[in-house]
């Protein structure tokens, strides 16, 4: 699978939906196969929070793979030897393009809380420019999971006509206050960190140790992203062998692992651009700027693919139905399918060979 990875930078203003402008702006993106002549076998595949353009495949000397790899590549269900397979970063993530840490021009000083609030409008304008400065005005499919879900929807209702297919995994159609309340944990704990000097940190202070604060955020994400019969089959109530049970920090496996995952996350993942994906997640809505639920679906003309997983406790499997029904009612050409997980929401990307045979079909255009 040939891999290439580049950062394209704009000069012309990213006009925002809050009335602000971004310029300039980079975007740092990733590519996976051959652009054909006709420029018609383009696959986008958005990315999640804490995704990156890092999509499938290993850099040298990585041990783990991009976080989609068992999705992409040679022969695999998005087949990198049909489909050329384009991942960028978001606007306003820490890993390559334009964020709250990016030097505010013409200064070299960081935006830092300066940086705009950024939406999933916002990030979907941006990656179209992206795509248009490569010369792509069509594209066969986009998918996502998660944050990458809302990006592939928000893309068929603001470009009707840009993609023929939208496959969208574990999202919905407007953050719910459940999952918004998650993402308040986080929130007050980056926020209420000493460490934090409300945004006025040096890029490397949390290289070595990361930041507390978003460490604890982390922790109620990760919940979030689980389910308690995943947690119950992957941890029940062991406890740490080298903890004594009458210890008061004495820990249960599942408290080590919170600790071990959202220790290191904190270390490579920048506060600030939490806060503000965590702000984009929470002020998505598909229908803001067209009226109702019912205006933006009616403007679709994509095919669209909803999966959901029933064992999601984030965005729950009827948010996804919704969406469903709402394409039937103004009869619009869709599919459906639940999954039978009880893994929770982090199933898209853990349990791949539950739905890639999926995937393969409806971009095969058997579904």
């Amino acid at each position: 699978m040939k891999i290439t990875t580049k950062t394209a930078h704009f000069t012309s203003p990213l006009y925002l939906e809050s009335g602000r402008i971004l310029e300039p702006y980079d975007i740092k993106y990733e590519t996976y196969g051959t652009l054909n002549e006709k420029k018609d076998n383009v696959v986008l595949v958005c990315h999640a929070l804490s995704g990156s353009h890092h999509a499938a495949g290993f850099y040298e000397g990585d041990k783990k793979p991009g976080w989609w790899d068992g999705l992409i590549g040679d022969g695999k269900a998005i087949d990198t030897q049909k489909y050329f397979v384009i991942c960028s970063n978001t606007i306003g993530s820490c890993f390559g393009s334009t964020g709250p840490m990016s030097p505010q021009y013409p200064s070299n000083e960081p935006y830092r809380l300066r940086f705009p609030v950024i939406t999933i409008k916002d990030m979907v304008k941006a990656q179209k420019q992206l795509l248009s400065s490569l010369g792509i005005h069509q594209l066969h499919a986009i998918i996502g999971g998660s944050m990458g879900g809302m990006q592939a929807l928000q893309f068929g209702v603001d470009y009707p006509h840009f993609a023929k297919k939208i496959i969208a995994l574990a999202s919905t159609y407007a953050t719910r206050p459940w999952a918004i309340a998650f993402n308040k944990v986080a929130m007050e704990a980056i926020r209420r960190d000493p460490r934090f000097k409300n945004g006025n940190y040096h890029p490397d202070d949390f290289k070595e140790h990361g930041l507390d604060g978003l460490a604890i955020g982390r922790i109620a994400g990760h919940i979030s992203y689980l389910s308690p019969a995943s947690m119950e089959k992957k941890f029940g109530r062991a406890y740490v062998a080298t903890d004594g049970l009458f210890e008061l920090f004495g820990r249960y496996e599942v408290e080590r692992y919170m600790e071990y995952n959202t220790n290191n996350f904190a270390k490579m993942f920048d506060p600030l651009s939490y806060l503000y994906i965590i702000k984009a997640i929470n002020t998505f809505n598909l229908s803001r700027g067209y009226g109702s639920l019912y205006d933006a679906i009616n403007r679709i003309e994509s095919e669209i693919n909803l999966i959901s997983f029933k064992g999601d406790m984030l965005f729950f499997p009827q948010e996804m139905e919704h969406i469903a029904n709402m394409l039937k009612r103004v009869n619009k050409k869709y599919n459906y399918v639940e999954i039978d997980s009880d893994y929770g929401h982090d199933a898209f990307l853990v349990e791949i060979e539950k739905f890639d045979f999926i995937i393969k079909d409806i971009l095969e255009g058997k579904k």
